[in-house]
């Protein structure tokens, strides 16, 4: 248990007690809100009332310390101007009494009390103070006493009736700034320019005080302000006239202040305004982009013993598009296969696996060979392993070749984005090796590092290699000319971990690290000028795992999470400012153990998804899907998806490479045959959604609006075939059985009844009465 920290505010009643304010003004509390803080409070103070955005209605600000920080936290009123009602007059920095009077006694209470408004606070017509004068109302302007009120002309703008400054900066020749205090005495020079229109006295009397320049410009020519000489003794000329020019427009807040009906010699007032809202920067079209996980039937299930403790330079596991390689915590540095076709639930035994019979440190699928798996371990060795057709079917043992060269722990292993059978691999004892597998050779040792290597990334067009080092450095090797880095430059400033990747075609090199506060930030380097440091940054969180990158050169989108995480970061990379587009991240119930991404063919492009990844948790494997939120899907969405690199196949060996040869992927189009490109798609024509004024105004017939209620009547019961009543399907009376005649559609029901009188002339007199029933038959 801890004690609480109270902080009250006089002027307004409120009360903070560690981050929940209450209003005090009535006896009971009134819980007014709650700030939640994701740190822990170690102490709070409260900022004076003078430094608070009155423009913004901020009534309170606090300061939360924390255990690395200090945390500002504003309270605002939902207004949008200022309201004389949330700031009365506070006190001011003028104490009422010394200690020593107090000492002896004195017993003043109350200091003086200074107004809220600032000169910032332009869009405020307050009303008129009763002890000025109307056109000096709220001014603020009070005049020495050796000045005389009786003398004052009232010719001051009536745009400053509605203005109360404390502090008026009159923009004169940078020689010569004048202020004039508006509150609460106006002091002048002791002496004025003979510039000045002989109407002036040469001096002031010796009562004002000399806290101003001993000069005004010559702009004061004009006069809106007369300030009188004192009475005694009476100079010819009794009146002393001096230039205050303070136009204000009467609209606040005034982009210019100098209104058209000043005579070219007057002064204007500037003003200090509140600076502008910032205007909004560029939008990414991925900014909606949004993460599902797929079905249920296509998720590994079921899945146990999951090795939880890879190295942070490991991605967690690995993915090709037809086979997913995920290591296990039992004993021998065991890796699982599974195939992406055989998905559903796993066996709870018996599960076939690869054994390394050593610990495993990083391992990576073959792009150009989807069955070569190669496996670092810690004892510096490399293995590649070959997975039959159709995945494994019993414990492999034996890999296909062993790769020895490193003397120290294996960091991470990078296959070669061009030449089949060039593996780069990073090591403890500070080194890049570059191996055939063709051969089973090391062609090539990288060094210059003085650290651990975080991370490595060959170049999109296979020439360059680069890498980030815990020794805060960020290197590009030229593999086939040098072995020590042909640029070098700083990295980021935390030594927890970071990867790199190429973006924008190779020009640019994004490092997600952390920053000197542990906070996990993107860097984005110029690969030209590496030397100058990071062009652009965009801090993320503080979480202890790094965050691994996963760049689309398709969309220039990068996709990263870090192992533990439930959320995925999404930003779009532009070769300008402000570099980092920020897109809708994806987020998932439970943390996961890495992501692992498939070919872009693997995306369907019929639900506009952009990438297709696998997202790793403790017990399954699920497919997500990253798709843009698009309406006209029937299209094929070619804004979205240009020709794509074919990189699943190589275009050349790694003896060509090392040869000094240079290659380049093809290029497919991903558009389906039956689609058209949304580019050549008819355009859309807009339809109303509402009919014109007319159709509701024009006069209509009985006839009419019988009509078109008997439409809606049957529009609103709809097609009976369609909708059949329940009773019609209860068993009944066979359709054979219905005779049909006229009796089975209409029965008539006759009485007749006859009355007979009988007269003298034996006449008859018969009444019929015929009453006919008509029952139509269901």
């Amino acid at each position: 248990l801890r004690t609480l920290m109270p902080l009250f505010d006089p002027d307004s009643g409120l009360l903070t007690v560690s981050g929940m304010v209450r209003c005090s003004l009535l006896s009971p509390l009134t819980d007014m809100s709650h700030c939640l803080t994701e740190a822990p409070t170690r102490g709070v103070a409260m900022v004076p009332k003078l430094a608070l955005d009155v423009l913004s209605c901020e009534v309170m600000r606090v300061l939360q310390l924390t255990d690395s920080f200090i945390v500002p936290i504003n309270y605002h009123v939902p207004r949008k101007e200022f309201h004389a009602d949330l700031y009365p007059d506070t006190l001011g920095r003028t104490a009422a009494m010394s200690a020593a009077e107090w000492w002896k006694g004195g017993e003043k209470q109350l200091r003086s009390k200074i107004t809220l408004l600032s000169s910032s606070s332009l869009s405020l017509p307050l009303s008129p103070s009763p002890s000025l004068p109307p056109s000096l109302s709220s001014s603020s302007l009070s005049l020495p006493p050796s000045l005389s009120s009786s003398s004052l002309s009232p010719s001051l703008p009536p745009s400053l009736s509605s203005l109360s400054l404390p502090l008026l900066l009159l923009p004169l020749p940078p020689s010569l700034p004048l202020l004039l205090p508006l509150s609460p005495s106006l002091s002048l020079p002791p002496s004025l320019p003979p510039s000045l229109p002989p109407s002036l006295p040469p001096s002031l009397p010796p009562s004002l005080p000399p806290s101003l320049p001993p000069s005004l410009p010559p702009s004061l020519s004009s006069s809106s302000l007369s300030l009188p000489l004192p009475p005694s003794p009476p100079p010819p000329s009794p009146s002393l006239s001096c230039s205050l020019s303070l136009p204000l427009p009467p609209s606040p807040p005034p982009p210019s202040l100098s209104p058209p009906s000043l005579p070219p010699s007057s002064s204007s007032l500037s003003l200090p305004l509140p600076p502008s809202p910032p205007s909004p920067g560029p939008s990414s079209k991925f900014r909606h982009l949004q993460g599902a996980v797929l079905h249920r039937d296509t998720h590994f299930t079921n899945l146990k013993g999951l090795n939880l403790t890879t190295p942070g330079e490991c991605d967690g596991f690995c993915a090709n598009r037809h086979r997913v390689a995920v290591p296990l915590a039992t004993a021998g540095g065991q890796i699982a296969i599974f195939e992406l076709s055989q998905a559903g639930k796993l066996a709870d035994t018996g599960l076939p696996t690869i054994q390394n019979s050593v610990n495993v440190a990083d391992f990576s699928w073959d792009p150009f060979n989807s069955h070569r798996l190669v496996v670092a371990g810690d004892d510096a060795k490399i293995r590649v392993w070959q997975v039959p057709e159709g995945g494994l079917t019993e414990t492999l043992t034996e890999p296909e070749t062993i790769l020895q060269g490193h003397t120290e722990k294996i960091y991470s292993v990078k296959f070669h984005p061009l030449a089949s059978g060039l593996l780069a691999s990073s090591s403890y004892d500070q080194t890049v090796r570059l191996w055939n597998l063709e051969s089973g050779d090391e062609v090539k040792a990288l060094r210059g590092h003085q650290d651990q290597i975080f991370g490595m990334a060959w170049s999109p067009d296979g020439k360059l290699l680069a890498t980030v080092c815990k020794d805060g450095k960020l290197r590009i090797y030229d593999p086939r000319k040098s072995a020590e880095p042909v640029q070098e430059g700083a990295g980021p400033e935390g030594h927890r971990g970071a990867r790199v990747v190429w973006v924008c075609d190779g020009k640019y090199l994004m490092v997600s690290g952390f920053d000197s506060r542990s906070e996990r930030t993107l860097y984005l380097h110029s690969v030209e000028s590496l030397s100058s440091g990071a062009i652009a940054s965009a801090p993320t969180d503080v979480s202890p795992s790094t965050l691994i990158p996963f760049y689309d050169p398709d969309t220039s989108v990068v996709i990263l999470t870090g192992k533990g995480d439930t959320r995925v970061y999404i930003f779009e990379i532009v070769p300008e400012a402000p570099y980092f587009l920020e897109c809708a991240s994806f987020n998932s119930s439970e943390p996961h153990k890495g992501l692992a991404f498939l070919p872009k063919t693997e995306c369907v492009v019929q639900e506009v998804e952009v990438a297709r990844g696998l997202r790793l948790s403790k017990t399954s494997i699920e497919p997500v899907a990253f798709r843009v939120p698009r309406v006209r899907k029937e299209f094929f969405q070619d804004d979205v998806y240009p020709d794509t690199a074919v990189w699943w196949e190589s275009s050349l060996t790694a003896s060509a490479w090392l040869a000094g040869s240079d290659g380049k992927h093809q290029s497919i189009s991903l558009k389906p045959k039956d689609m058209t490109p949304v580019s050549e798609a008819p355009k859309e024509v807009q339809v109303r959604k509402y009919l014109p004024s007319s159709h509701y105004l024009e006069e209509k017939t009985d006839e009419q609006k019988k009509d078109e209620l008997l439409s809606a009547m049957i529009g609103k019961l709809g097609n009976m075939d369609d909708n059949p009543l329940p009773q019609e399907s209860f068993q009944g009376v066979e359709d054979d059985e219905w005779v049909s005649d006229t009796h089975t559609q209409t029965q008539m029901y006759t009485q007749t009844h006859t009355h007979t009188h009988t007269h003298k002339h034996k006449c008859t007199h018969t009444h019929t009465h015929l009453t006919m029933l008509l029952c139509l038959s269901g």
